[in-house]
């Protein structure tokens, strides 16, 4: 079972996200206008939070963001889902420094954020597919040099084969790096990762 502390100000709408959580099978163990301090975030037992990005504190979301919660998340730490207002890079920006491992747009459908909340209590990360160039744009570029040479050469057409021998690597390896391209940056498969990196720049 999956267990969720919502965190959003507006009650209405906070409230309305409990019920929709619920009504998909996850459990819901807090509701909280503000973000927990201390030690309440643990007390929660909490797989992943669910927060309104608008309201986040950066200077102490990183400590507790990512602070041990017993059986929470396949690492054993709760993790931290910001719902984000399109066409607002600073709030991008802003969740993501503070930590938050996932982002959906609050203009998606119930159950993009279902998949976002089942991909985080699993240690994955998720990137809404409508924040996705907006999210790469406000952040930092979330991959090392050698996984930005694998996609740009995956980007040209050549095969693994063909990236695996131009960097002389082995195929499990070029493969592995991909892998994490397209994890780290929320696509779906390898072309949705170059499509997405053209439209940053990056290839």
């Amino acid at each position: 079972m999956i267990r969720v502390t919502v965190v959003y100000e507006a009650q209405l709408l906070r409230i309305a996200l409990e019920e929709l959580l619920r009504s998909s099978g996850i459990h819901v163990v807090a509701s909280l206008p503000r973000w927990p301090h201390g030690q309440a975030a643990e007390r929660a037992e909490t797989d992943v939070y669910v927060a309104d990005a608008e309201g986040l504190p950066p200077s102490t979301l990183p400590a507790i963001a990512c602070a041990p919660s017993s059986g929470a998340g396949a690492a054993g730490r709760s993790a931290l889902l910001a719902l984000v207002p399109g066409q607002r890079p600073g709030v991008l920006r802003r969740a993501h420094a503070a930590g938050a491992a996932g982002f959906v747009d609050k203009d998606s459908p119930k159950s993009r954020l279902v998949e976002a909340v089942h991909r985080l209590a699993r240690g994955e990360r998720f990137i809404d597919e409508t924040l996705a160039l907006g999210f790469l744009q406000a952040a930092e570029m979330p991959l090392t040099r050698r996984e930005l040479s694998v996609l740009s050469l995956a980007a040209n057409g050549a095969p693994i084969s063909e990236i695996a021998t131009t960097l002389f690597l082995s195929q499990g390896t070029v493969r592995n790096y991909m892998a994490s391209v397209i994890r780290k940056v929320g696509a779906r498969n390898r072309v949705d990762a170059i499509r997405i990196a053209q439209g940053a720049g990056w290839t």
